[in-house]
């Protein structure tokens, strides 16, 4: 788009146009055992992986002549993946979405610097809105290759004041779009015991759940959280002394569990992945790169069952219209290789699947 303006959406969900600055201000020493989609001298996780399998639908749609081929960035941060699958697809045109708007600056900066924001359209959204934004940008709806790099980016994790590290001491905010939606602080200082022991141990997988809730219930009534580090010091001291020597920060799971409540992320993934394989067009590929089994879970339970045939077992061959839309592109989950690890630290919890459509959806 050029220096042109960053699509974004209003309150109640319909379009609005924010330009580049005038929009909303905005298990590592970062504190967050979730990497990002980059961060400064790194390059973006698994980007050589996301090439080799999106590339294939992106030159066979170019070579049939297509006049729009398109990939959605649904996870846009500073768009390190979008500005290397522009740079190796030259007819390639990039809908990047993103909630937070300090990566959408950083992004748009960056990829003007890199002479290619002609081909971007940046989008401020939730990417659980991915099929208006295709049905909106697309014509027919369908795109060749869709993008999902989950969790919290490194703009959100080195940004110290957004509170999502552990490691320093910060607001308890963790939104990342800092203009909407209720805060960390919150969070910790309204909802019932029973209500943040369920968030700890469902998105937190933490053993202490009940402990460290009913720590934060008595200690908010002396008075209210506002920081990180206060939380931190609450978390080590209610669990046991056996479990702090090990394992890392012990907070890494209670913060991990409050940024996915605050900013709804497995309800947003939820919702996101169906409507995007919807708008994928025949041999259009997916890519979704997660960082902790629950949203891996919900990407395989949302993919796997459009990869098996519906016709009853007892019949020989598939009926017309049950035979799988899609097929699996990786076998399992998989995971970054050692050089990978090495040269981006944040890729070592990634786990990546990929599907391929090949077919069209039974109306």
């Amino acid at each position: 788009m050029g220096g042109g303006p960053v699509d974004g959406e209003n309150a109640d969900g319909s379009a609005s146009t924010v330009h580049p600055g005038t929009d909303h201000p905005g298990t590592d020493e970062s504190g967050s055992d979730q990497p990002g989609t980059e961060s400064a001298g790194h390059v973006p996780v698994l980007v050589r992986r996301v090439d080799e399998l999106l590339a294939p639908a992106i030159e066979a749609a170019t070579r049939s002549g297509a006049r729009d081929v398109v990939l959605v960035d649904a996870t846009l941060g500073m768009g390190g993946h979008t500005l290397a699958m522009l740079s190796a697809h030259p007819a390639l045109r990039v809908i990047g979405i993103d909630r937070d708007p300090q990566a959408l600056r950083i992004a748009q900066r960056r990829l003007t610097e890199a002479g290619l924001s002609e081909r971007v359209e940046l989008v401020h959204a939730v990417y659980d809105r991915i099929g208006d934004v295709i049905a909106e940008r697309v014509g027919g709806g369908r795109v060749q290759a869709i993008l999902f790099d989950l969790g919290v980016s490194s703009v959100q994790l080195d940004e110290a004041d957004r509170g999502f590290a552990y490691a320093h001491d910060a607001p308890l905010d963790m939104r990342m779009d800092p203009a909407t939606g209720i805060s960390a602080a919150e969070v910790i200082n309204s909802y019932p015991g029973a209500e943040l022991t369920r968030i700890l141990r469902e998105y937190g997988e933490e053993r202490f759940a009940r402990r460290i809730a009913t720590a934060l219930v008595a200690e908010r009534a002396r008075q209210p959280f506002t920081t990180s580090a206060r939380l931190v010091e609450l978390v080590r001291a209610a669990i046991p002394a056996a479990t702090r020597r090990t394992g890392g920060n012990p907070a890494k799971r209670t913060f991990q569990a409050l940024r996915i409540e605050v900013n709804d992320e497995l309800g947003a993934l939820q919702r996101a992945i169906p409507v995007a394989l919807q708008h994928l067009s025949v041999a259009g590929r997916i890519v979704v790169m997660s960082y902790q089994s629950l949203e891996d879970r919900i990407v395989k339970r949302a993919i796997a069952p459009l990869t098996v045939s519906t016709t009853p077992l007892d019949l020989p061959v598939d009926l017309p219209g049950h035979d799988p839309e899609f097929a699996w592109l990786t076998r399992g989950a998989e995971i970054p290789n050692e050089y990978e690890i090495q040269a981006n630290p944040r890729a070592a919890s990634a786990r990546l699947r990929a599907a391929q459509r090949i077919r069209e959806a039974t109306s």
